[in-house]
């Protein structure tokens, strides 16, 4: 089987497709969505699509944060970087991705002040070192990168560094995955749950989930074996009429989660409504500061004006995000959309499904996974 050699133990992952191959399923298609990038981008690498039986769809999900950044959020980051005086900070991808009509990157070239930084302590770094220049961290991401962005928001406060704030643009996964539930436009069998975001939240905050919706979720590790085992266990959870967290990571995720790194998000955040890239405004779906940590709100510090967001004609990255379509069924795909010239975040993002398709997917006719 092609692809099999490159597995950790290829006969392992040759009984597990074996085994899946045998299985008649009478009850047709099963549709399982992966909400990580990190399992996309694995996903495409291993050739695990070409690998399942064709009864098997797996479909991505939200699972990019730079994806899911609201445009009126990149448009916010870019009237930031305008401001005199100002420094931007951000993870790499974020810089690329473009607005309704600039972008980082393009800013930067202008003159405007943007850095990448590896984590928020170095942009904390910047600001200690710049007193009299004002430091913009734009926090995007989801459970994972929060506790890292909270840490460095009570260092700054115990180092009395007044110059540093942050742009708050986090979100959390698991009302996007109800919302995806709600909203019923893709039928979904099941959820092979992610495995950074998992270890922060543990695998108990996708017990509602399995308990209402009735759909089984899967936490994985992102090696090729951890989600194919992790997909076995979906199929057969499907089949015996179960909905239950399976947790398959149990090396990495606890039932409870990080009890440091909760505690951490807890008191320098609280819940907040928010927006989604092609979702739409989330109820309590993002993180927003408490009352106590406002002087280090990069939306309170300055005062933003509104801004009129206009989306790219074309990109279809909403209903990708979403799983109604693939990236081949978008009109811009391959043709003007590349990674050398994103017209959107999902190709601009290492962990992005138009980039995984564009890499690693050659058929660009695959028909559309939404439920009709």
């Amino acid at each position: 089987m092609k692809y099999l050699d490159e597995y950790r133990d290829p006969q392992l992952a040759k009984n597990l497709i074996e085994r899946l191959r045998r299985k008649a399923f009478p009850k047709g298609e099963i549709r399982l969505m992966e909400i990580c990038g990190t399992h996309t981008v694995a996903i495409f690498r291993s050739g695990l699509r070409e690998l399942l039986p064709p009864q098997i769809k797996l479909i991505s999900g939200p699972g990019c944060p730079v994806c899911v950044t609201a445009n009126e959020d990149i448009d916010r980051a870019i009237w930031l970087a305008e401001q005199p005086g100002v420094i931007i900070t951000t993870f790499g991808d974020l810089v690329r991705v473009p607005g309704s009509s600039s972008s980082l990157h393009l800013k930067r070239s202008t003159g405007a002040d943007v850095r990448i930084v590896y984590a928020t302590l170095d942009a904390l770094q910047i600001a200690r070192e710049n007193p009299d220049r004002q430091v913009v961290f734009i926090g995007i991401g989801f459970e994972t990168t929060a506790p890292t962005i909270a840490a460095a928001v009570q260092q700054a406060s115990e180092l009395g560094v007044r110059n540093f704030s942050v742009f708050s643009a986090h979100k959390l996964l698991p009302p996007a995955m109800r919302t995806l539930l709600d909203a019923h436009e893709v039928k979904l069998d099941g959820f092979i749950c992610p495995g950074h975001v998992s270890i922060v939240i543990g695998a108990g905050a996708y017990q509602e989930i399995a308990d209402n919706y009735k759909v089984p979720c899967v936490i994985t590790g992102f090696e090729h074996l951890d989600i194919l085992q992790g997909i076995c266990s979906l199929i057969d959870q499907v089949e015996s009429g179960r909905a239950e967290v399976e947790n398959r990571y149990r090396r990495a995720v606890t039932w409870e989660g990080n009890s440091a790194a909760l505690r951490l998000i807890d008191e320098v955040f609280e819940p907040v409504d928010c927006t989604w890239r092609g979702i739409g405004p989330i109820a309590k779906s993002g993180l927003g500061f408490r009352p106590g940590w406002k002087m280090f709100d990069a939306a309170d510090r300055f005062s933003m004006p509104d801004i009129r967001v206009k989306e790219h004609p074309g990109c279809r990255c909403g209903e990708v995000l979403r799983g109604v379509m693939t990236p081949p069924e978008c009109g811009l795909f391959r043709k003007v959309c590349s990674p050398r010239d994103p017209k959107g975040p999902c190709m601009v993002s290492g962990e992005g499904t138009c980039g995984a398709y564009y890499r690693y997917h050659k058929d660009s006719g695959q028909s559309s996974v939404a439920s009709g």
